[in-house]
């Protein structure tokens, strides 16, 4: 079962990847950009396909041989006029009008199910193509590069607004407003300014909180020391200064337990929606809080996981039904989405600092240090996941 949840995990993370290249893909084909490939998998090719181009009509009359269409053509003309040739330092020689074989993208499959990519002319080096990625203007390269982590954000949100309407058929939509009805004991009780029944709590020290999944998420997170908490009670906002929660230890880490119960939120379409926006942003800022506590040293590497890691969590989560197969997978993919955001060399994040410095500074860094930067931060990259891939595999051996 283990190698079957392995296969289950890659084609989980390859239905990811090729979101985020499409969304690479149709924003370069919005602005016209020459795509080459679009590729389904990694490895050899076992499938490869070419998008037909439109065929010229044959002309209903024939051309006098001393004609000649080329140079008379008014659209050919007009053509001239109008285009203007993109100035770009990146690229050594005039660009014209370069395209894939016979002007066709080529759609490929490949044999190994591990993502997918999309191939650009002048993605990674000059080019003279004219529609090369290199020589359109920078906004469009900025947002062509973004679309990518933008596709995986909107994906995970799509999978949440399912959970959260699952949530409301059932009458679960917690709200951020603190009830003790059926709790016997609670250490915040004994606190100098203890929380009480009917508070709705809208900060945790200084972030904001809409509903009970962020409370929830930022009491584990903070309330492993004393906090405090900012409500409403009685129509008066006040703060709760050092309230103390119960915690405990998982894998070497101490977080923070809820101590309350709390009231639910009328399952209506605005509830619902504002539900599904917070919990989306929640599951962002708990991405960024473990990046955030990996490098400050409270997580160990033994976080980090690979595909074979997940394998087992995937495992757990397909054991559990729809609804926990489905909260993993918008996990996962809001994690692709933000991790590509990261301003690190070979990360769409890292190409949007260069795209931004194109901007500001009015010229490209040059491609020679572009490339020997991105070289380092892919093969920095590579190790990260060779390391965990071989701790993965000595955690389940």
């Amino acid at each position: 079962m283990t190698f079957l949840y392995l296969l289950l995990t890659l084609l989980l993370l390859s239905i990811m990847v090729v979101i985020h290249e499409l969304g690479h893909f149709l924003f370069a084909k919005l602005f016209k950009v020459t795509v080459l490939e679009f590729s389904i998998g990694m490895g050899p090719a076992i499938y490869t396909t070419r998008k037909k181009k439109k065929e010229k009509k044959d002309l209903p009359f024939e051309l006098s041989d001393s004609f000649n269409a080329e140079t008379y053509s008014p659209y050919e003309q007009t053509e001239k006029v109008n285009d203007e040739q993109p100035q770009n330092a990146n690229c050594e020689e005039e660009p014209e009008n370069v395209e894939p074989e016979n002007g066709k993208t080529v759609f490929s499959i490949r044999a190994l199910p591990i993502g997918g990519f999309v191939s650009m002319a002048g993605e990674d080096q000059a080019s003279t193509d004219k529609n090369a990625f290199c020589n359109k203007k920078v906004w469009q390269r900025l947002i062509i590069t973004l679309a990518g982590p933008i596709m995986n954000l909107l994906l995970g949100f799509l999978c949440v607004c399912i959970l959260v309407g699952i949530d409301g058929s059932a009458d679960r939509l917690p709200s951020n407003t603190i009830s003790y009805e059926g709790v016997e004991t609670s250490i915040s009780d004994k606190c100098a300014e203890p929380l009480i029944s009917g508070d709705k709590v809208i900060k945790v020290n200084n972030v904001r909180i809409h509903t009970g999944n962020e409370l929830d998420y930022e009491i584990i997170n903070q309330g492993y020391e004393p906090v405090d908490l900012t409500v409403i009670r009685n129509g008066e906002k006040i703060v709760l200064h050092d309230v103390v929660f119960p915690t405990e230890e998982t894998q070497g880490v101490t977080i923070g337990n809820i101590d309350f119960r709390v009231y639910r939120d009328e399952a209506n379409f605005k509830n619902i929606v504002k539900h599904a926006l917070f919990r989306s942003v929640s599951m962002v800022k708990m991405i960024v809080d473990s990046f955030i506590d990996l490098i400050g040293g409270r997580y160990g590497m033994e976080a980090l996981s690979g595909p074979v890691g997940v394998s087992g969590v995937v495992g757990q989560a397909a054991k559990g039904g729809i609804y926990p197969f489905l909260y993993l997978f918008a996990f996962i993919t809001i994690n692709l989405g933000v991790f590509n955001l990261i301003p690190f060399p070979a990360l769409d994040g890292g190409r949007t600092v260069f795209l931004a410095y194109e901007g500001i500074f009015r010229r490209p860094v040059k491609k020679e240090v572009e490339q020997a930067i991105n070289t380092v931060g892919l093969m920095l990259l590579m190790g990260l996941a060779v390391f965990i891939l071989i701790k993965d595999i000595f955690v389940m051996f």
